[in-house]
């Protein structure tokens, strides 16, 4: 019943659908910029930003994970980070989940990864609880940074500013 397998420019639709989804329920459903272009020149051509798998159910779409590569300088080793993971509500508790990281597990392990990392939004306890369940450790120590934005193109700016006036 469950197939897990990688996407195609053919499922960028769904995969497009599945990142709105996603936003909903992360109570964000205006943050998504993406269009299906984007996912086509980022995931389907070089060089590739991402790698997606897809959950099949009975042969329909019903969820994804979107993944990357990252590297640890103090293991000398990549890494794998989830960017998203999500499965439809109507298809939960039926392992989807699961079985899609146990196979981004495998991939990592196959290509001798260092580590499997993703993030999770700390009022999302279901999610905390499975991932607790399945091994994962939270780090407590370390704090997410981001910029940007505005604020991007603003340290851009400073930097090329500094670089002239050298």
């Amino acid at each position: 019943m469950l197939t897990l397998r990688p996407a195609t420019p053919s499922d960028i639709p769904a995969i497009l659908g599945f990142i709105r989804e996603l936003a909903l329920y992360e109570r964000e459903p205006d943050a998504v910029f993406t269009t299906e272009a984007d996912l086509l020149r980022d995931g389907f051509t070089e060089p590739r930003r991402f790698h997606c798998l897809i959950a099949e159910w009975d042969a329909t779409p019903v969820g994804f994970a979107l993944y990357f590569y990252n590297y640890s300088t103090w293991e000398g080793r990549p890494g794998i980070y989830l960017e998203d993971l999500y499965v439809q509500p109507a298809q939960r508790g039926k392992g989807i989940g699961k079985s899609i990281l146990t196979q981004l597990a495998a991939i990592a392990v196959e290509e001798d990864c260092a580590r499997f990392e993703w993030s999770v939004l700390d009022w999302n306890q279901p999610s905390i609880d499975f991932y607790h369940a399945m091994g994962a450790v939270m780090k407590s120590e370390w704090r997410g940074m981001r910029i940007d934005g505005e604020a991007l193109r603003n340290l851009a700016k400073q930097y090329v500013t500094e670089e002239v006036a050298k």
